[in-house]
């Protein structure tokens, strides 16, 4: 007979039906192990290898993990932002070691049923969102409907969906603590607060600068998390003498580069007139000039929470929400 290629075929030369053949080389315990171990060597004698995709079909599995950008508050950000990079990448090594596949998608949302689209797709066994942006009534409702769902970003009281993410309020308020420790009185927030993460940490900033007791003046510019955009409205802010701040806090670690760019152009210097903080730690801010202070939130084992969640939930487990601490790393810039 031919060298089997199908499980029918291979069935044919063992003398059994394709469904003992099947059984048989996934392990199970219906076949007995004289016939499983006589199979297993038919297989091996004869180099057979089953078919992945078809049996994943039977068992509706893709071993496929979709990954989803959501951008409703910010069409114009790319997945080439360095924190999507940074944390795409670890997810991809983390979904790689548990067998997985990812499958990217960058949405830009136009109605309500885009994320549901997605989950009744089939394309893949679980969805881990990135940001919520301002989506998180389009997230709950899902999440009702959809149990292997989990979703980077703030956790809100009453939220029916899953999350993994820093506790942004209290990174707004360590952000605004560590300026006014050094000597800050007139602090500008550039960030956009539509999207929940980011309102979170201006609410933080807010807290902290209340306690001061009006000594310290503090004004928000909704600012676009993409560089370009951000250039000019930082630039428009800056220039006038009479929003001349000493403190920046920043939405993002980008948007803290492109304030001390504006800050250079202008002849200010930092962190001497004018001190600086993101909001991240990405790797780029150890490469600025000079080195960038921020608030760091812990990316890799958010990552590594977001898989374990995910794949915890496609086995049927109830896991709930993870809130990790962000920490103030000071470098040179404040």
């Amino acid at each position: 007979m031919k060298q089997p290629k199908t499980l029918k075929e291979l069935a044919e030369l063992a003398g059994v039906t394709s469904g003992t053949v099947s059984r048989a080389l996934s392990g199970s315990s219906l076949v007995t192990p004289a016939t499983r171990d006589m199979i297993v060597a038919l297989a091996r004698e004869h180099g057979f290898t089953p078919n992945a995709t078809a049996r994943n079909l039977r068992m509706r599995k893709t071993n496929t993990i979709g990954v989803v950008i959501p951008l409703g508050h910010e069409v114009r950000q790319n997945i080439s932002d360095p924190f999507f990079i940074t944390m795409l990448g670890l997810l991809a090594d983390k979904l790689t070691g548990r067998g997985y596949s990812l499958l990217l998608s960058r949405i830009v949302p136009t109605d309500e049923d885009w994320l549901l689209k997605l989950a009744r797709s089939g394309q893949s066994d679980g969805i881990i969102v990135i940001g919520q942006s301002d989506q998180s009534a389009v997230l709950d409702r899902v999440a009702e409907l959809y149990r292997p769902l989990v979703v980077w970003g703030s956790h809100i009281a009453g939220q029916a969906h899953c999350s993994v993410g820093s506790d942004n309020f209290r990174g707004g308020a360590l952000a605004a603590q560590h300026l006014i420790e050094r000597g800050c009185r007139n602090i500008v927030f550039f960030g956009d607060p539509r999207a929940i993460e980011i309102g979170q940490r201006l609410e933080g900033c807010r807290s902290v600068v209340a306690k001061t007791g009006g000594s310290v003046q503090f004004n928000v510019v909704p600012t676009h998390l993409v560089a370009e955009a951000a250039l000019g409205e930082i630039g428009k802010y800056l220039r006038s003498k009479t929003h001349r701040p000493d403190g920046v806090v920043a939405a993002s670690d980008v948007i803290a580069v492109t304030a001390m760019r504006v800050l250079a152009e202008q002849g200010l210097a930092v962190p001497g007139e004018v001190k600086v903080i993101g909001y991240d730690g990405l790797p780029l801010g150890e490469h600025t000039m000079p080195p960038l202070t921020t608030i760091a939130q812990d990316l890799e084992q958010g990552a590594e929470n977001l898989v374990n969640i995910v794949v915890q939930r496609i086995a049927g487990e109830e896991i709930h929400s993870v809130i990790l601490q962000p920490r103030l790393l000071v470098r040179e810039s404040t």
